[in-house]
């Protein structure tokens, strides 16, 4: 096949599109062009792939992207196979000639409930947007294929649609044992994912000689305070690294934070964050979200703490450094759980498998016959 994959939202380099996606796809012997923000994000494309530069649609500046993008897609989509979609932004106003092909969208997270946690989104619009993203969605379950991030999102749409997980890669081997005196965080860093929950958290465990390191971008509001923190030595944040990377800094730390706030958006949304940590033989720090509660305290791989609670969070961490027979045994449960229920290559399969499927079975333009979901 030859697929064109955009993005205007998410980072070149964001794991799920390029580490986890693409790379299947290229494995598989497909050809990719990716439509991404490389030079935006001072990016360089890797070589196999057919890169087509856009500029980052961020905040409110985001028509003079999405018009960019729009035309690259009439360009690039009349060759491809099939189109993937990673930004809801680009269904609205879709070209007729890209709509003619076989578009997928990908459908990352609940995009009307996160419009709570948008930061540059006026907290007044939120509720009067979520009526026309849920337009969005149905006219887009109508044109186009679905794929889904999460089993939770199915009940936003009526018909079914194949769900590709957000897992990550488990080593062969177990890593090395957890150490006494780092806790790491990977991935964006806001408000609603506790991004001031750890800086505080950073305070209280500096004194103690334990360093907190944030790997990730972060939102305009919450910059200020990782810098004054980094400033003062307290943590470290390291900005965006790319995933690969990210979670080789990951490796040996004594847990791996994800304190995000009781949102509508993750209630339903497993983070991937913590199957990462549990990939890598880190023991789990979260708050108690179903999706993540619900594999951590059974399979033993991690401690739940209140939300907004960076005490309870800091207590949890010393408590990690105190027993080092607890410490190595939830990583331990954590990297054999990941191992056997959310190894990537398991989801590669049938992800690339309906793409060739979609891509095969409909000439472009064709409806596709999806089934109406049953009870």
């Amino acid at each position: 096949m030859r697929v064109c994959v955009c993005t205007v939202v998410h980072h070149p380099e964001d794991a799920r599109i390029l580490h986890r996606q693409i790379r299947s796809l290229l494995d598989a012997g497909h050809e990719v062009t990716y439509i991404a923000p490389f030079r935006a994000c001072n990016v360089t494309p890797w070589r196999n792939i057919s890169p087509v530069d856009v500029p980052r649609a961020t905040g409110r500046r985001r028509l003079h992207a999405l018009r960019a993008a729009h035309r690259a897609l009439v360009e690039h989509s009349a060759y491809a196979d099939i189109v993937l979609l990673h930004d809801p932004e680009l269904l609205v106003g879709m070209p007729r000639a890209v709509r003619r092909r076989t578009v997928v969208w990908d459908v990352h997270e609940d995009t009307a409930a996160a419009l709570t946690a948008k930061g540059w989104l006026p907290a007044p619009l939120a509720p009067l947007l979520r009526p026309a993203v849920r337009r969005l969605e149905r006219r887009a379950e109508r044109r186009h294929h679905l794929l889904l991030a999460e089993e939770g999102y199915r009940d936003r749409f009526t018909r079914e649609h194949p769900v590709v997980p957000n897992t990550t890669y488990v080593a062969d081997a177990p890593p090395a044992p957890p150490d006494d005196n780092r806790a790491v965080y990977v991935g964006h860093l806001s408000r609603a994912r506790g991004a001031f929950d750890m800086i505080e958290m950073a305070r209280l465990l500096a004194p103690e000689g334990i360093m907190v390191e944030l790997i990730g971008a972060a939102d305009p509001e919450v910059r200020p305070a990782l810098r004054d923190a980094q400033r003062e030595g307290v943590l470290r944040w390291y900005g965006f690294v790319p995933n690969d990377r990210a979670l080789r800094i990951v490796e040996g730390a004594t847990a791996g934070l994800s304190l995000l706030h009781d949102e509508p958006n993750y209630r339903h949304s497993m983070p991937t964050k913590v199957i990462e940590y549990m990939a890598h033989g880190i023991p789990v720090i979260t708050t108690p979200l179903a999706p993540a509660r619900g594999i951590v305290e059974p399979t033993g791989s991690g401690l739940v703490v209140p939300f907004n609670a960076p005490a309870a969070a800091t207590e949890a961490m010393r408590r990690l450094r105190r027993d080092p027979d607890l410490r190595d045994s939830l990583a331990s449960q954590g990297y054999k759980t990941a191992r056997e229920r959310f190894h990537w290559p398991v989801q590669a399969r049938p992800f690339v498998h309906h793409l060739e499927t979609w891509a095969g079975a409909y000439t472009p333009g064709e409806q596709p016959a999806l089934s109406p979901r049953t009870a």
